[in-house]
This record gives C-alpha cells, structure tokens and sequence, in this order.
C-alpha cells in the first residue's frame, strides 16, 4: 500500500469478539494499524507494549493504535489481557486484510504469515504513512507518532 491509497472498510473481530469496522474505528480520528507476526513471541510483545506505552501521546493527538495479526480471538485475549495493551486487537485468521494490505507472506514456513507493517490510517480512509522491517520492535511505534503528529499538524 502506498501513501495516499484508500483501503477497504474492513470487519475483523477483535480479542472480546467484537466485530469491529474501520470507519467506526476511525470515528474519533487516525488508526495506527500495526500487524504482527504472531501474540505473545518476544518481539511482538515488545512491539505490542511499546504501543501500549505510548498510547497517551496517541490519544493526545487524537489517534490510537489498533494491532492486527492471524491469531485466533482466544489468543488475542490471553495477549491483550497478559500485558494490559488497552487497544483493540483484530483476528485475521484468513489473511483477508493483511494480504489486502501488502503484510502476508505466503513462503514462510510454520504459519507466521503476517509481516511487522506499521499504517497510519487517516480518517478519510487514506495511507498517510507506511513503515515496514521486521527486527527493530520499537521502532513502528515511535515512528507512526512521529507520522501522526505531522498528520495533525497539516
């Protein structure tokens, strides 16, 4: 996906089995959608808290960040519930979204499908930014904000 593009109002549950649309999501400003590998490995959950612990300066500008991977709901909870992330987590056991999105990996062998990919989501549906690599757990976080604050600033 590149800056500018328009995605799809998609339907994932999340981990209390809500369905959850991202127009609804994205009603009180940006989603900072992040996708992950696989709830509660090392570096998701570092990646995961990161989020968590920057959610305030998130919210400050009027965003929140919404995490997506192909667990199961059951799996989604134990994570979100385990290191109190406070933000919606989505099951995309199909792949549907992450393929959409460009974060599936069809080669990988052992099911971890879904590629670290970080989006800033505008309100009006559009890509503002893009961040991708699969080693440095802090950094999507940090760099969404920074994404976010010029966002807000424009």
């Amino acid at each position: 996906m590149k800056v500018g593009t328009e995605v799809s109002d998609f339907e994932l549950e999340d981990e209390t089995r809500t369905p959850r649309k991202l127009s609804t999501l994205l009603g009180s400003g940006p989603v900072v959608l992040f996708f992950y590998p696989m709830a509660s490995s090392g570096g998701c959950t570092q990646e995961a808290c990161h989020f968590r612990d920057l959610a305030g300066e998130f919210a400050a500008v009027g965003a929140q960040p919404v995490g997506i991977s192909s667990d199961n709901v059951t799996k989604q909870s134990v994570f979100s519930s385990a290191h109190s992330l406070g933000y919606p987590l989505l099951s995309d056991p199909d792949h549907a979204v992450s393929k959409e999105f460009g974060a599936y990996r069809a080669w990988l062998p052992g099911g971890l499908h879904t590629r670290r990919r970080t989006y800033v989501i505008g309100q009006d549906r559009r890509i503002v930014a893009e961040f991708a690599g699969e080693s440095k757990f802090d950094q999507h976080a940090d760099q969404a904000l920074e994404a976010v604050k010029r966002h807000a600033a424009a």
